[in-house]
């Protein structure tokens, strides 16, 4: 007697099933199972961006047009591998629009350039300031008048652990 095997009708049509489109078995480590369902049910972190842009000014008329998705892993971090979040401390960066609490979006595969803002270690402490690089000589920038910068005098080691691409803040 035959078992198994494709037989003519067996199954869910395509398209009937929770999702409403073919699906694909997958192996994937159980470990993340959690975690894939739960992206799965987030329909993959896409939320609605329209097109329009919102006036911080005087009002404008927002059109009705299409909503396009936005991926918000996809748009805050570039580099996955090498991203981590860290949450602001303090005032020293205010005036860079980064306060107390915020998570910080950081790449340590970018590499710093003068003025970006960084994850720094100094004295076995981890630091966000303004990498300031001007006539040989490099500093760590306060973004807030009351807090002094950092100079890094020469010969000694600076080790910035990433680039800061974003902050984010509750309003």
């Amino acid at each position: 007697m035959p078992r198994g095997g494709k037989r003519k009708g067996a199954g869910r049509p395509k398209g009937t099933g929770k999702f409403g489109v073919p699906t694909k078995a997958i192996r994937v480590p159980e470990s993340m199972v959690d975690q894939i369902v739960n992206f799965i049910h987030r329909k993959g972190d896409v939320y609605p961006m329209y097109p329009n842009t919102c006036q911080a000014g005087f009002p404008a008329a927002m059109e009705d047009l299409p909503a396009e998705g936005l991926d918000l892993a996809g748009f805050l971090v570039q580099n996955p591998a090498a991203t981590f979040f860290v949450r602001a401390a303090g005032e020293s960066m205010i005036g860079a629009g980064i306060f107390a609490d915020d998570v910080l979006v950081v790449d340590k595969s970018a590499e710093p350039e003068n003025n970006d803002i960084v994850i720094a270690i100094i004295n076995n402490e981890f630091t966000v300031k303004r990498l300031v690089r001007k006539d040989g000589s490099t500093e760590l920038h306060s973004e807030n008048p009351d807090y002094p910068s950092i100079a890094i005098p020469e010969g000694t080691e600076l080790n910035i652990w990433g680039v800061v691409k974003f902050a984010i803040h509750s309003v």
